[in-house]
């Protein structure tokens, strides 16, 4: 896909006057009321998230966490309790017209009419929001997201790769500042998620902000650059993705030696280094207590010769598996 092309087709997120947050969501509560002999369900609880514009924001959290309940909210499908939605500064309860117009949702189901084509399903979306057809922009949306080889085929004959690029162009149509990705790559093979990424990355580059929920964890620490987590309906974590990171204090340094080790030299003894075997030593510190120096230096002491050597640091997984494992997640909120 050229480069230059993409880069031409602009959004309303390149204007200087546009609200420095995409979306702006206030102490958010969703109770679902009882049924089937079952008490109410609280979904979300007093969630609050600030959304940078131009963004690319990961939204994690276990199923069930709230995250669907949060982007239905956003796109004007489920009612909220209690609480306040911004989206492109419009309030979703006093400008609803203006938020829907500011943001294009990638649904996670494959919801396409089989017997149209995607030309066909674009204007049709057009139509929907009210664009006229004189800037109405099918080619270059198609071109876009690689489907105007396609642009006259039956959605039913597109494959499943295909079918997602073709509902990211429909969320498109009206030119919106935002996008909301939600599972875009469930059941995509490794090509087509990467071009998948490729064509969403352009988007981003360009000025859209963006809205990623995925359980492909890899793909968040890679793409996002601020990640909130949600757990049992409440915010875990809400910060620069870097920050994020920083927050496991541990890394293993794994180091091979030419020496043989039959015991451990005292100066990486005090570091609480271990043998792994015969050449190899685990020395695992906080760099925040530890430079990485010091262990070097105690390596150097002990007269052994390094091989190799390489460290092992936290990853977002870790992360994400220590924000959402506990009972509460208030007390998850307590420490962010």
């Amino acid at each position: 896909m050229p480069r230059d092309h993409a880069s031409s087709i602009s959004t309303p997120a390149q204007d200087p006057s546009v609200p420095d947050n995409a979306i702006e969501i206030r102490d958010v509560t969703k109770v679902y009321a009882a049924r089937h002999g079952q008490g109410e369900k609280r979904a979300l609880d007093g969630v609050s998230i600030e959304i940078p514009r131009g963004s690319f924001f990961g939204l994690l959290g276990p199923n069930g966490a709230g995250k669907s309940t949060l982007i239905n909210i956003m796109a004007g499908l489920v009612t909220k309790t209690s609480g306040t939605v911004r989206i492109w500064g419009n309030d979703i309860d006093t400008a609803e017209r203006a938020a829907r117009l500011a943001i294009g949702v990638v649904p996670q189901e494959l919801n396409l009419d089989p017997f149209f084509t995607p030309r066909e399903l674009l204007d049709v979306q057009a139509g929907l929001y009210g664009v006229p057809k004189s800037e109405r922009r099918t080619d270059e949306i198609l071109h876009l997201v690689g489907l105007t080889d396609k642009a006259e085929s039956y959605a039913r004959t597109l494959s499943g790769g295909m079918r997602r690029r073709l509902l990211v162009a429909k969320a498109m149509v009206h030119a919106p500042p935002i996008l909301v990705l939600d599972e875009p790559t469930a059941g995509v093979d490794i090509e087509l998620r990467q071009q998948l990424w490729e064509q969403v990355k352009l988007l981003n580059q360009q000025g859209t902000t963006i809205l990623l929920t995925t359980h492909y964890l890899e793909e968040a620490e890679e793409l996002c650059d601020r990640i909130a987590i949600i757990s049992q309906g409440q915010v875990a974590a809400c910060e620069p993705k870097k920050t994020l990171l920083q927050r496991l204090d541990n890394k293993a340094l794994h180091v091979t030696v030419r020496e043989t080790l039959g015991h451990l030299p005292p100066a990486l003894a005090a570091l609480g280094a271990e043998i792994a075997d015969e050449h190899k030593l685990i020395v695992r510190y906080r760099p925040s207590e530890t430079v990485i120096g010091e262990i070097l230096e105690a390596i150097r002491v002990a007269d052994l010769s390094i091989l190799d050597l390489s460290t092992e640091e936290a990853d977002l997984e870790d992360i994400f598996l220590q924000l959402t494992s506990q009972p509460d997640a208030a007390a998850n909120r307590a420490k962010a």
